[in-house]
């Protein structure tokens, strides 16, 4: 024991899921830190991984062997003891014995009679043999501080429930149910708070680690925020351009080349945004094993052109008015067929932001519809002449992109990262947030959009700092929902 350190041992039979509740208490989903396998004795030896802030340690988990011959082993340390009940003395006689005997049983045992706690993890899907009430009976005999872990798998186990937990609770000081292939924040920090319940030697210890787990946890969130407020500041103030010349003027299809390249480059580049912003969402919350993509360039964006993605994501028609309304936006929305239609593979932009009837008017327009690019795509003036492509002028455009982060953060949250399987994040097919955003919120956030695609976003101005603690709220309605 590391002084004033609060240890933990993690044992149980094989197979029980010991190394994957540590996985996801602790995020780890490197099989290199922490192996998570089904093929039983993974752990053949204690293993310490250790929770640090701020370069101090706070708490310390040991990944143990599993029970192997539980019912034996109990035998052999009521040989040891002779009369009367079992203790710590018999205990370390029985791990100092020489020979390989019970190995695995004197190896978790170290730890336990080195002053660490108990963490019996137990899988209620089983039936409650003879040798899981060995295991008990010895980790009693211990004396130390003991939780029961029922972890279920999948919502099985329900029938079991009630059998595992009377036994659990004849021998252990709190029993708690965990499932350490979809615990989420609030899990894992109720599993923290339930040790704090056991361990009344480091109270103090345990306070403090979960003080700092939830202030990190919170910081966390105020980082994703600012790398959500910079994705959608970058995606509005994105411009592509591409010279033209006389001849290409002249020619309509030539012309409509340029355009439709200049598309393929704008889109190829608000990709490269989105997949930059989730890069960095999934290495502040510490996944490996969710990825953005299954393959080169596999990885899905956005689907604007789905009317689906429309009607789903994104605000309402109504909604759209009033924001625009709040924010004082301007502009037209006639249909100018000497600008050129365009419609690509991924949405179609819609040219104009437009007042509060314009507002209501394209808001419930599909982006599959060929339209102006009036505000798209233009000529600039002087000697030379140039396409410029972005950002698409539907007042929905920016909501629709935070959707689907939104969506896509409550899936990297949901994320255990006691699972050892590939995941890609992909398109999720969810409705969004943005409908039920608060109206302040909305305006302010409008009124940020209008700015940012202006080309004119305002930066170390207050509003930034309002759209960052907005962005945190939104982030937070997530968490708070995935939780429900």
């Amino acid at each position: 024991m590391s002084e004033g350190v609060p240890e933990f041992a993690v044992v149980g039979r094989v197979n029980m899921g010991k190394s994957a509740v540590i996985a996801t208490l602790l995020e780890i989903d490197d099989n290199e830190v922490l192996r998570v396998s089904p093929t039983p004795g993974e752990t053949t030896r204690c293993q310490v991984h250790k929770v640090v802030f701020g370069r101090k340690e706070c708490v310390r988990f040991i990944d143990t062997p599993g029970f192997s011959r539980p019912v034996e082993a109990m035998r052999e340390i009521r040989r040891i003891q002779g009369e009367g009940t079992p203790g710590r003395d018999a205990l370390r006689r029985f791990v100092e014995e020489k020979g390989d005997d019970f190995a695995d049983e004197k190896r978790l045992l170290e730890p336990l009679l080195d002053g660490a706690g108990v963490l019996y993890v137990v899988d209620p899907g089983r039936p409650l043999r003879d040798d899981f009430l060995a295991e008990m009976e010895i980790l009693r005999w211990t004396g130390r501080p003991r939780l029961a872990l029922m972890n279920v798998r999948d919502g099985k186990g329900a029938e079991e429930d009630g059998i595992w937990r009377e036994k659990l609770g004849s021998a252990f000081n709190l029993v708690r149910t965990f499932d350490a292939h979809r615990a989420k924040y609030e899990q894992r920090l109720l599993l923290m708070r339930a040790l704090l319940e056991i361990e009344e030697t480091n109270r103090q210890r345990l306070e403090e680690t979960i003080q700092l787990i939830e202030m990190e946890w919170e910081d966390r969130r105020n980082e994703a925020a600012e790398v959500v407020r910079e994705f959608l500041a970058e995606a509005l103030e994105l411009r592509v351009r591409v010279r033209i010349e006389d001849k290409d003027e002249r020619m309509p299809t030539r012309r409509k080349q340029k355009e439709d390249d200049l598309g393929v480059e704008y889109f190829a580049r608000l990709k490269k945004l989105e997949r930059r912003c989730f890069s960095k969402l999934l290495k502040i919350y510490r996944h490996h094993l969710l990825k953005l993509e299954s393959a080169e360039d596999a990885f899905e964006d956005i689907d604007l052109e789905s009317e689906e993605v429309w009607m789903k994501w994104g605000l309402s028609r109504g909604q759209l008015t009033l924001v625009a309304a709040a924010t004082g936006a301007a502009g037209g929305v006639a249909i100018d067929a000497a600008t050129g239609f365009f419609s690509h593979g991924i949405f179609t932009a819609i040219g104009g932001v437009g007042g509060a009837g314009a507002a209501w008017f394209k808001g419930g327009l599909l982006p599959d519809l060929k339209v102006n690019l009036r505000e798209g795509v233009k000529f600039s003036t002087g000697e030379t002449k140039e396409l410029m492509m972005g950002p698409p002028g539907n007042p929905n455009f920016p909501w629709i992109l935070l959707d689907g982060v939104l969506v896509r953060y409550g899936r990297i949250l949901e994320r255990a990262h006691g699972r050892r399987d590939t995941e890609v994040l992909g398109a999720p097919d969810e409705g969004g947030y943005t409908k039920n955003f608060p109206p302040d919120r909305r305006k302010r956030l409008g009124k940020w959009f209008v700015e940012c695609a202006k080309g004119n976003r305002p930066v170390g101005k207050d509003i930034e700092v309002k759209v960052l603690w907005m962005l945190e709220e939104s982030l937070g309605d997530v968490n708070r929902a995935g939780d429900r």
